[in-house]
């Protein structure tokens, strides 16, 4: 009989761990005794006995930041149509292969292997689409919080190591180009 209850017991202990989700909003302590503010969002000062350092941000804002961020990193490293067809260092690159080719300049009048544009963010889809309060036709799209700024860090650090790659690109690409002028014209 004893088993059975601890059977019982263990059984709907698994079960409500299974059912909490890590995406429920919880209550977050904040307080901080003896405050003194490093910055506009930051403090250091004591909780529960200990020296801290405390940084409290409202999260609609930092998300917010880190999607511009995002958004205008990619403008810079792919640029093209979806950025009002911004070249950006994805272009550049492309125009020096293009002059490398050219005869002019000392190329073979062939154009040079530039890779695919590709972007890191995809294009925004709606998972739902339908009629809100019988007013008007909207477009929805939800996710869990933690996962968006997860993800938006994600492509954060994809498109810092792209900036670095182009950049690497672009400059080998110039000094090849100023070398093969400079052989074209001693030529």
């Amino acid at each position: 009989m004893m088993r059975y209850f601890i059977l019982i017991a263990v059984v709907s202990l698994g079960f409500s761990v299974g059912c909490s989700s890590k995406h429920k909003a919880k209550d977050v302590d904040t307080t901080v005794e003896m405050a003194e503010t490093v910055r506009a969002d930051s403090v250091v000062g004591v909780k529960d006995g200990d020296m801290v350092y405390q940084r409290k941000v409202a999260i609609g804002e930092e998300l917010r930041r880190l999607e511009i961020d995002v958004y205008d990193l990619e403008a810079r490293v792919v640029g093209g149509p979806r950025y009002l067809d911004n070249r950006g260092l994805y272009g550049v690159l492309r125009d020096c292969r293009v002059q490398l080719g050219d005869a002019k300049n000392g190329g073979d009048g062939k154009v040079r292997w530039t890779e695919a544009r590709e972007y890191v963010t995809p294009d925004d889809e709606y998972s739902k689409i339908g009629i809100e309060d019988k007013k008007r036709i909207v477009g929805v799209s939800e996710e869990f919080l933690k996962d968006r700024l997860a993800r938006f860090k994600d492509y954060q650090k994809t498109l810092q190591k792209r900036q670095d790659e182009y950049e690497t690109k672009v400059k080998m690409c110039e000094m090849e180009l100023q070398t093969q002028k400079a052989k074209a014209s001693a030529q």
